[in-house]
């Protein structure tokens, strides 16, 4: 895969939309599962980036219309942002940057460790890696510009 290198602006590189595809594994079942829709990374004057997910679920506990929010701030520098919760809990830093490209969170039991890949102008992917008592998956999401082409 040929990687490219990060964005000097990364909340510039998100605004917009996104297609998504998500391929969900529970390691200690082997339930494997999907999602795909649309992110939408939107201006917010106050904040930053809004993130609202909107798309279909397939996994043996539900199938069928899922969402997510979440707000990202301008972080340590402009190739970084901060992601809250919609409350304003924190959550992770999210950056292209070698050196930061990866982070994680703990939700009581479970250790969520998180890696950003870049791939091109117009689409990057994650990598949620949750491991502890309560959850064993791996999340693997890859977006595509839905606007492919445009540049900031």
């Amino acid at each position: 895969m040929n990687h490219q290198q990060p964005t000097q602006d990364l909340q510039a590189y998100l605004a917009g939309s996104w297609r998504v595809e998500r391929t969900l594994l529970d390691r200690t079942s082997g339930t494997n599962g999907t999602f795909t829709g649309v992110v939408r990374y939107t201006l917010n004057p106050d904040a930053g980036l809004d993130y609202r997910e909107d798309g279909t679920m397939h996994w043996p506990t539900h199938s069928g219309p899922a969402f997510r929010e979440y707000v990202l701030k301008p972080g340590a520098g402009p190739d970084s942002m901060e992601v809250f919760f919609p409350d304003g809990r924190p959550f992770h830093v999210m950056s292209f940057s070698e050196q930061v490209n990866q982070d994680k969170h703990w939700c009581d039991p479970d250790e969520y460790r998180v890696k950003y890949v870049m791939e091109g102008p117009d689409s990057f992917s994650f990598t949620w890696d949750v491991r502890g008592p309560a959850k064993n998956l791996l999340l693997e999401s890859h977006l595509v510009r839905i606007e492919a082409g445009r540049q900031p």
